[in-house]
């Protein structure tokens, strides 16, 4: 995951003008009532650290949406979520102002170094562990 700290990310209209087509929207937004055809970069919010809707946004843009593109979330987003955002689709996230990115890395390995990863699926891997272990397994 993408780690951008402090907000200093342009803004969705500056990066329209470049050559990504990013479409922002809203946490009380269906991502199903959009046209999704040549977005680059998805931008979810989130208000405050509390309120999770934007966590179900990505995962419904991932697995029910097929949507292969990058999802960014802004807004109030703090390095204790990190981990969870990456496991519902999230491939990049614009820290709060006082968030430091070094300890966002950290954690995001942490887990995976330390207990050798999940046992279930998430938004991207969406086999549980003794699937991706024995697959890889076989072929080697």
């Amino acid at each position: 995951m993408k780690l951008i700290a402090d907000n200093p990310i342009k803004s969705s209209a500056e990066a329209q003008k470049s050559s990504q087509n990013v479409l922002s929207l809203a946490n009380d937004a269906d991502p199903r009532q959009h046209k999704l055809d040549g977005v680059d970069v998805v931008e979810l919010h989130f208000p405050k650290f509390s309120d999770g809707r934007a966590f179900s946004q990505a995962f419904l843009l991932r697995r029910r949406l097929g949507f292969a593109g990058t999802i960014r979330a802004t807004g109030e987003v703090l390095v204790d979520q990190l981990l969870q955002m990456q496991r519902a689709g999230f491939t990049e996230a614009v820290l709060s102002p006082g968030q430091d990115a070094a300890v966002g890395q950290r954690l995001l390995g942490h887990y995976a170094q330390r207990c050798g990863g999940f046992y279930q699926g998430d938004a991207v891997a969406t086999a549980p562990k003794f699937q991706r272990t024995s697959a890889s397994q076989e072929h080697a």
